[in-house]
């Protein structure tokens, strides 16, 4: 099967000028990519693509029979695409999503087998451990009851059906 793996962002607000915004980010980082593949940390994976053009997406094979994992790399931050750039802001979500598809019959398109995101942010190391340390604050100060509604936190990304 084939699968496509996309970077987007999840507000609506800036899917409708997503393009704008992919463009203005490629102009400021000549020759960068949003999304890559960490070929010696994925197992099972063929034929890895990615497109000079479309700087958030990669492609690749792989046989649903056998062990199988990916493992991305994330180039931007979400603070590059917020309005302020003074320190402090909050950062744009952006969404990992994942598309398969099966071989579709002679002349036909591929057959669309299943799709799933998650939610991310994306930080600098020192950013990161500090959102994280706030976060768990907030959610420590939370009554038992509020706390139960929160995910809990997971060792690797975990993908939620569309």
């Amino acid at each position: 099967v084939q699968s496509v793996l996309r970077v987007v962002f999840h507000d609506r607000r800036l899917q409708y000028s997503e393009q704008q915004q992919l463009e203005g980010w490629r102009w400021s980082r000549p020759g960068d990519r949003i999304l890559d593949i960490d070929i010696p940390l994925s197992v099972g994976i063929l034929e890895p693509q990615i497109h000079p053009t479309l700087l958030n997406t990669v492609e690749f094979l792989w046989d649903p029979s056998r062990r199988t994992s990916v493992f991305v790399q994330v180039h931007c931050i979400s603070t590059e695409f917020t309005q302020r750039k003074n320190g402090g802001e909050k950062g744009v979500p952006f969404r990992i999503q994942i598309d398969t598809f099966g071989a579709g019959g002679k002349g036909d398109p591929p057959e669309h087998l299943h799709s799933a995101s998650c939610l991310v942010k994306v930080f600098k190391p020192k950013g990161a451990d500090r959102k994280q340390k706030t976060d768990r604050e907030k959610v420590e100060k939370q009554p038992a009851a509020e706390r139960e509604k929160f995910q809990p936190s997971y060792e690797s990304t975990v993908l939620a059906e569309v």
